[in-house]
């Protein structure tokens, strides 16, 4: 039956096209079909309105340079209290090392001298000089002088343009910059240029600050935020309305020695942010900036 329906369905078709084909008007019976895609010449005008449209924004490549942290972040009470219960747990399943068992060797050894101060006269004449409580002391010398070797300096932490403050913390580096009559704290940003990408732009911001060298690492050649902003209405044309600055992100090579301009940097922390930079430019930058 199914054969059979579907040489009915079939059968006109057939007449159809054979009747075509013996005519010479094949063309005809063909509906022209549209799939919906301009030609070249269509594109032209939408190419140019797009590129009149980008023009109206002024572009900006700036660079967001951040020093990662130096030492471990200190504990916090929490985390102190499981660090105590843990080593408690610890000590509790470990069996005694050498140092201990000679604490408790040298412990008989001073009771049976209580007992009998002439049993042991000949194992003292050769016992060591050195005793285990003496190590102990010169152990806990020893690291005084280490904890007093880490101990930084406080004006470190106090002054902002030091890129070695903070050493346990993430910090952002800040440029004062002039944009239009005001000096303004801001990452440091240029205007891109004609031939060059937007990662260019932004090595270019870095490198031209004033007094500075620094040695980065950039992150790829993809902005990780973009901030727009339209001028004011003043200075305002229907050719450039705005800016748009396009963000990249950068480390600081671990082998910088180099000593910024006090005033004209600042090395901040995220929760520091607030204090320098304005609201809405604040919050396009708390988007890809993460504490470590």
């Amino acid at each position: 039956m199914a054969a059979a329906s579907s040489t009915i369905f079939l059968r006109p078709l057939r007449r159809l096209f054979e009747r075509a084909l013996d005519s010479g008007t094949y063309a005809c019976y063909y509906r022209s079909v549209s799939l919906g895609v301009p030609s070249w010449t269509a594109l032209l005008p939408a190419a140019a309105a797009a590129g009149s449209a980008a023009s109206r924004w002024k572009l900006f490549g700036a660079v967001c340079l951040q020093r990662l942290p130096v030492l471990s972040q200190k504990p916090t009470p929490l985390e102190e209290r499981f660090g105590e219960l843990v080593h408690q747990l610890d000590l509790e399943n470990s069996l005694y090392s050498d140092h201990e068992l000679r604490l408790q060797e040298e412990a008989e050894r001073m009771s049976r001298k209580k007992d009998d101060y002439d049993s042991d006269e000949e194992d003292s004449a050769h016992q060591d000089i050195i005793t285990a409580e003496d190590l102990e002391d010169s152990w806990e010398q020893r690291l005084k002088k280490v904890r007093t070797s880490l101990v930084f300096q406080e004006m470190d932490e106090k002054n902002l343009s030091c890129v070695d403050r903070c050493l346990s913390d993430n910090l952002m580096l800040l440029a004062k910059q002039r944009v239009g009559e005001e000096d303004l704290w801001l990452l440091p940003q240029q205007p891109w240029e004609a031939g060059e990408t937007l990662r260019q732009t932004a090595e270019r911001a870095l490198a031209s600050l004033p007094g500075a060298d620094f040695k980065a690492t950039f992150l790829g050649n993809v902005p990780c935020g973009v901030y727009k902003y339209k001028f004011p209405k003043d200075i305002r044309t229907e050719s450039c309305v705005g800016a748009k600055v396009f963000f990249f992100k950068a480390l600081l090579s671990k082998d910088h020695h180099s000593k910024t301009q006090e005033g004209a940097f600042m090395w901040l922390r995220k929760e520091e942010l607030s204090d320098y930079l304005r609201p809405a430019y604040l919050k396009q930058v708390n988007r890809f900036v993460f504490d470590i």
